[in-house]
């Protein structure tokens, strides 16, 4: 194998570009904006960064928060302080470091815009805006908003959420995360490095109502709406179906990041499953640079047994975490409420914040502990004894 190409330089794309090019693989990374702010909270987890330490350990500007608000309508909210920190990097601050490791591991950075790619007997011809490229192997990076053909997930409109909100120059503590009424998604607030990401993220209703809906609860909150710069963007949300017939690599090509709908279907969450799609690809391809006839099937079956068979599950559950009732109440008020009363389901629920807890795991300790939290929480409620501070909404 030459040299493969890399469509993209987000976290997966520049993840696997480091990953070719440690092993000595010539690789080029095609981007048209390079390092830029994209609308998410930007939050690592602890999963992430324990698997790659550099996330933490660098001079890049970011915020280490220690603890998270959940609001839920008619229940107030609950403070969780965090066992494991998040660590909130603006995005375009996180891709710049993502991409200077690619390009100091040996990667050739060009920023330039992909027009199309058309397969060959022995790879591929990459037309860019300033020229064509031979390359051996491409890897599909390009994020949710892939205009390749043949190349990535193809999303149906239900595989999709809808994700907007604003950039404001103010400063918080903490992470808040507010749930809605009979919609299946959340209002957040992240503290960044010199300002807030305040969106909203969710499916079933218009790019209009939920901009309402978002600026609607910033005013309540006192959150200013001036000066605050407006973003949206779609987000990867794979419906069950979906998953089992995801297309994420096929003849001298995998695809990486949300441009194989690798993120969470439940939180939104994607970027450590784009840092760690892109660097398992990036592996497979250098370690098998005579078979890749067998890269398909090898990559397929890794990232299964990583993630995608647990994502899958959770595309099951997301309706019912969100739309769904227990104890004659929406779900999401009662996990603010045994929050607050269940020193069990609490320290489950750390692991979640961790991402250290798959959705299988999840399910079968709520399960299993559940006639124990409901105890915990009928005698707290007797005594008084509320586990965490709440407050209204």
């Amino acid at each position: 194998m030459k040299r493969v190409v890399v469509l993209g330089g987000g976290p997966a794309g520049s993840m696997a570009a480091a990953r070719l090019a440690a092993s000595g693989v010539a690789v080029t990374l095609f981007d048209e904006k390079l390092a830029w702010e994209k609308p998410c909270g930007g939050g690592i987890t602890y999963k992430a960064y324990s698997q790659y330490p550099f996330l933490k350990n660098n001079d890049i500007p970011k915020r280490s928060i220690s603890s998270t608000w959940l609001h839920s309508p008619k229940v107030g909210g609950v403070r969780v302080d965090l066992n494991q920190p998040i660590l909130i990097y603006s995005r375009k601050a996180l891709n710049g470091l993502l991409l200077d490791r690619a390009a100091s591991a040996g990667a050739q950075i060009e920023q330039d815009r992909i027009v199309g790619i058309d397969k060959q007997d022995a790879g591929w011809s990459i037309r860019t805006r300033r020229g064509k490229l031979d390359a051996d192997y491409v890897v599909v990076a390009t994020g949710a908003r892939n205009n390749l053909q043949g190349v990535g997930t193809a999303f149906a409109p239900a595989d999709t959420m809808t994700a907007l909100g604003y950039y404001v120059p103010t400063d918080r503590e903490a992470i808040d995360i507010q749930f809605l009424k009979d919609f299946e998604g959340y209002i957040w607030v992240f503290p960044r490095p010199g300002h807030l990401s305040v969106g909203i993220c969710g499916k079933g209703q218009p790019a209009q109502a939920l901009r309402a809906i978002l600026e609607d609860y910033m005013r309540r909150h006192d959150i200013p709406l001036k000066d605050a710069a407006f973003y949206g963007h779609m987000l990867p949300a794979l419906e069950h179906n979906s998953w089992k017939n995801n297309r994420v690599a096929g003849d001298r090509w995998m695809a990486v990041g949300d441009a194989a709908g690798f993120v969470d279907p439940i939180t939104g969450e994607g970027i450590y499953y784009a840092i760690r799609s892109g660097d398992l690809a990036g592996e497979i391809i250098s370690q098998n640079l005579h078979s890749a006839e067998l890269h398909p099937a090898i990559y397929r079956e890794t990232i299964a047994k990583e993630f995608t068979e647990d994502l899958a599950f959770g595309s099951t559950i997301a309706k019912r975490v969100y739309l769904g009732n227990f104890l004659f109440g929406p779900n999401h008020s009662r996990m603010v409420q045994f929050l607050r009363r269940s020193p069990t389901f609490s320290a489950t629920m750390q692991e979640v914040f961790a991402g250290t807890i798959s959705y299988f795991d999840f399910r079968k300790k709520l399960l299993d502990n559940i006639n124990g939290s409901l105890a915990e929480i009928g005698l707290n409620f007797i005594l008084g004894r509320p586990s965490a501070p709440s407050v209204g909404t």
